[in-house]
């Protein structure tokens, strides 16, 4: 004979209360987003220089005219992240786990790791574009790739690739010492104990944080554009410049965040899920 649980009263009124305050909080919410909106709005139009920002920006002939060779240059975003950021997850990766070797027969590599995390966190991405887009080249060595993509591709993973080795070596240091003295008990080498101990509780820790770095590569795509590839910014610029309207400008940005935006959404559910997670 089995009995059906039944909820209390006091349970019930408590599921009841907290209803009521979820949909006033929503409401509250909600009201304050549309006077805020609605203030911003009547804000900027209002504004004396408006019809000129309107014209100039917000041109509805223009942005249609602009959008297929936008488009298009913003394809060739897409496939220079794409290529980066698997390169980066390896240098990143290799990086962090060279700084983790202890022995003294390593210590030219844990050198060579911090002084490459030191100087590329140290260089900003675009002199590093530069640096490499045009000074490469220049050495006239056989073998060094003279696409300004590829040179972009270069320059953004060694930039990325040193954020992201930090991100890997904090992942890898939050793993408690017990982890790795259960695993060297069983009589693993360090090898197999940071690949089938450490590394995949490390990596789910810094999900997260690699997927906030990959948002703002996305976005630095566009700093190759100093190179001369006709991607989505150089796009606009040429379009900006044959017309005298900027929005060219407003048509690369929109595709941009159509983009980001989404990522960081799922960034941030994985944030919280691993909140979730640790909280139970």
């Amino acid at each position: 004979m089995t009995t059906e649980w039944v909820k209390s009263d006091r349970q019930i009124e408590r599921e009841r209360v907290r209803r009521q305050r979820s949909r006033r909080s929503i409401s509250v919410a909600s009201a304050s987003t549309i006077i805020v909106l609605v203030l911003v709005v009547v804000g900027t139009t209002n504004a004396p220089g408006w019809s000129s920002v309107q014209e100039t920006f917000f041109s509805p002939e223009h942005f249609v005219k602009a959008l297929p060779d936008v488009f298009s240059g913003f394809l060739l975003n897409i496939k220079i992240f794409l290529i980066t950021e698997p390169l980066i997850l390896i240098v990143g990766l290799l990086v962090a786990l060279a700084r983790g070797l202890k022995s003294p027969i390593f210590f030219p590599l844990r050198a060579l790791a911090v002084i490459y995390t030191d100087i590329f966190r140290g260089i900003p991405t675009i002199l590093l574009i530069l640096l490499i887009g045009f000074g490469l080249p220049a050495l006239n060595l056989q073998g060094v790739p003279e696409s300004p993509v590829t040179l972009g591709i270069i320059a953004l993973t060694l930039s990325y690739g040193a954020y992201v080795a930090e991100v890997f070596r904090s992942g890898i240091d939050s793993i408690h010492p017990s982890q790795v003295a259960a695993a060297r008990s069983l009589g693993l080498n360090h090898g197999k104990t940071m690949r089938f101990v450490v590394l995949p509780q490390a990596t789910r820790r810094v999900v997260p944080p690699l997927l906030n770095d990959f948002i703002s590569l996305q976005k630095d795509t566009a700093l190759v554009a100093t190179l001369g590839p006709l991607e989505a910014l150089r796009q606009a610029q040429i379009y900006a410049a044959s017309t005298f309207n900027y929005t060219s400008y407003l048509v690369a940005a929109l595709l941009f965040i159509a983009l980001t935006v989404p990522m960081a959404r799922f960034t941030d559910y994985l944030a919280a899920r691993s909140q979730r997670r640790r909280g139970a």
